[in-house]
């Protein structure tokens, strides 16, 4: 099981996250997971401690400082108050920087607005050696995905409301207009067919996702 740690920002400002340790300890490659639009709650901790048993420290920063809900509105306020630019550029590229001092490959994995922070985090992240995205894209203004210059792998839903299909195929346009190095998957489910704790789960779709971000990784991190 995991931990809260404090580490610092580019900015020099503190911030926290849920730390997680695989069996081989600090000295392992490591991958940045990116919350839901709930929070740092037990279900993304849990995909810390996943990320874990993979063999990879994993790192969970707070972008809700502490906040967490389990109430749709409250969920989507907080999603929309939240500083997107503040949050890859300094929690999420604090945190790659903190993992990286062990001198290993550093990888982000996010869902849902956590998915649409990670496309952010190929683009200005310059730590991050690999990403895999789960159903979330960022408005087009937020970045050029065409620039994205590391390994990148995204995961769909065919039912996805939030994050529609025609939003994604857009986005897979630009990444190959960018000649970005990529995999996209298609799933038959609904928007956070991965959360295990969700009404749309769907483990059939969760497991095969799994499986192809976990080969992804160990190409790319180990």
């Amino acid at each position: 099981m995991g931990e809260m740690i404090k580490f610092t920002r580019p900015d020099g400002k503190e911030a926290s996250g849920y730390y997680a340790k695989p069996g081989a300890g600090d000295n392992a490659p490591s991958i940045v997971v990116i919350q839901e639009w709930w929070g740092v709650n037990d279900q993304i901790k849990g995909v810390a401690d996943r990320v874990a048993g993979l063999g990879y420290r994993a790192l969970v920063p707070d972008l809700y400082k502490g906040k967490v809900t389990l109430d749709m509105a409250e969920a989507d306020h907080m999603m929309k108050t939240l500083d997107f630019g503040d949050a890859t550029t300094q929690d999420i590229r604090g945190a790659a920087q903190y993992l990286k001092q062990a001198g290993k490959k550093v990888g982000v994995v996010g869902f849902c607005v956590g998915g649409a922070l990670t496309v952010l985090a190929a683009v200005y992240v310059r730590e991050a050696d690999a990403a895999v995205c789960w159903y979330g894209v960022p408005p087009e203004a937020a970045a050029d995905v065409r620039t994205i210059a590391i390994p990148f792998q995204g995961h769909f839903a065919r039912q996805d409301q939030f994050f529609t299909p025609s939003q994604v195929e857009a986005f897979e346009a630009r990444l190959k207009e960018g000649k970005v190095k990529y995999e996209l998957y298609w799933y038959d489910g609904n928007h956070a067919f991965g959360n295990e704790k969700g009404p749309y789960y769907n483990a059939e779709a969760a497991k095969l996702a799994w499986q192809r971000s976990a080969d992804f990784f160990g190409k790319h991190l180990k």
